[in-house]
């Protein structure tokens, strides 16, 4: 698809549209939002764009900070939120110069690039993935950082601790979410409002439901779809999850571990490649019926598993999900249909199109475009370098990782358990990912630092359990 001035003008007269709203990525992964007057919309604007303070996106110093976004014109889609009716657009940001030339860090652009290395390759034309979106709905929510008082309160009428309260009788316990039906899962038609909104923005969903967490987890699952497109999608789903959540007097979140003792909310990414449309991960006589470059691709995920952390897993909320017990995954290896190990193949998935692994770490605190750049790169390595994960202690583990003794697991390598381990081997580890210019060494040096920065603060805060453990020593 490819939109012309005409048929955005005529999409904005179709639906009366007063204003039109650019959504731009910031370094973390957050949108931010730019409003013009339909009226103002025309061809200059889509040819120079419009300017913008790179600075406060975290992408350039403030004394050269001046960047342009140039909108996206085949994103159009009309937002359901807003009392104005308003259009939205996503797009790519330029460097100004004599000649404006694409900024390379953008998270567009960067992904874009990814892509095409891949194709450049030759081991395949596209990639393939399909994230699932787990995240929370509560009531209500406070939280407080001041210097004297930290701390934080979610609620939802369903939590088991509500159950001496007056209600309907119906609350979940924890840890026993999963497929909860009705009346116990009082959030299903907002999932189910969620679903249909996502499809009127092209994101077809594969299904929805609540998830383990009693405490209002859900899980919404879209359909596969290609790499770059995938990106904005993740964008769009955490968009209208919010919110359409806040619209119905919710508020959700994507924390990877909002509440203690309760399942984690993830971001699995299932994946595969194609080349000249046939699937390039399948083979009929390999082990779970995957092909050799699938085995290489795994190989290069399970490599660079702690250095892929840092892009995955980049918050210090990511690593209290990372522990055993939770289906969470802290051992680095494959194995199929195992959600104990960081890559499952699904045994559901049988037909040659479908023949894929999901990587099962990665969590919505991610900025998406980099992730899955981060991911495809790493498993673009293993390929080349032919880095098979049965030779490296890798698996395949059919069994339940959780169960090793330490001394068993002294053996195997394990995640990290830090936003700041993760980050001192994305120092060490990063070769893989400038590959042809792919991540500028200079982004990764600033997301290394921006990302050490914020562990530092947020470790030097004390918390409630400290107190409640050594206050009276």
């Amino acid at each position: 698809m490819s939109r012309t001035i005409t048929d955005i003008k005529t999409f904005l007269s179709a639906h009366q549209i007063q204003m039109i709203d650019f959504k731009m990525i910031d370094l973390d992964g957050r949108w931010h939002h730019l409003t013009i007057p339909a009226s103002n919309f025309n061809e200059e604007t889509m040819q120079y764009g419009i300017g913008f303070d790179g600075s406060n996106y975290g992408y350039a110093p403030v004394e050269c900070s001046d960047m342009v976004f140039i909108p996206d014109m085949d994103t159009l889609v009309l937002d359901p939120f807003t009392e104005i009716p308003t259009a939205v657009m996503m797009g790519d940001v330029q460097v100004i110069g004599k000649e404006n030339t694409p900024f390379n860090q953008y998270p567009r652009n960067l992904i874009r690039s990814a892509a095409n290395y891949l194709r450049s390759s030759g081991i395949a034309d596209e990639m393939i993935i399909g994230p699932e979106f787990e995240f929370y709905l509560f009531d209500s929510v406070s939280y407080r950082t001041d210097p004297n008082h930290i701390s934080y309160t979610v609620d939802t009428r369903q939590a088991s601790w509500n159950a001496a309260a007056p209600s309907n009788g119906y609350q979940i316990s924890n840890k026993a979410g999963y497929h909860a039906d009705l009346p116990r899962d009082i959030t299903s038609d907002l999932r189910s409002r969620m679903c249909l909104l996502l499809d009127d923005w092209a994101v077809p969903v594969r299904y929805h439901h609540h998830e383990v967490g009693g405490s209002g987890q859900g899980e919404i699952e879209v359909e596969l779809g290609e790499l770059c497109r995938m990106a904005d999608a993740t964008m769009i789903v955490k968009y209208i999850v919010k919110n359409l959540a806040a619209k119905y007097g919710k508020t959700a979140t994507f924390m990877p571990k909002p509440i203690f003792g309760a399942a984690g909310s993830g971001m699995h990414v299932h994946m595969l490649l194609r080349k000249d449309g046939k699937p390039v991960f399948y083979d009929p006589e390999g082990y779970s019926e995957l092909s050799e470059t699938a085995h290489f691709f795994i190989g290069g995920l399970l490599k660079h598993a702690a250095s892929l952390c840092g892009f995955c897993n980049p918050s210090t909320n990511s690593y209290k999900r990372l522990i055993p017990g939770f289906e969470a995954p802290v051992t680095v290896g494959y194995a199929t249909a195992n959600r104990s190990a960081v890559i499952r193949i699904p045994a559901y998935a049988k037909s040659p199109a479908s023949r894929r692994f999901e990587l099962r770490n990665p969590d919505a605190t991610c900025n998406p475009y980099y992730a899955y750049a981060a991911i495809l790169m790493a498993g673009l390595d293993g390929v080349e370098n032919r880095i098979d994960p049965r030779k490296n202690n890798w698996g395949p583990f059919d069994f339940n990782l959780y169960d090793l003794s330490i001394e068993e697991q002294r053996k195997i390598q394990q995640l990290p358990r830090s936003l700041e381990e993760a980050l001192d081997a994305l120092e060490t580890d990063q070769q893989y990912l400038t590959k042809g210019g792919v991540f500028p060494k200079e982004l990764i040096n600033i997301w290394i630092a921006k990302k050490r920065q914020e562990a530092r603060k947020i470790n030097n805060y004390p918390s409630a359990p400290e107190f409640a453990k050594y206050y009276d020593l």
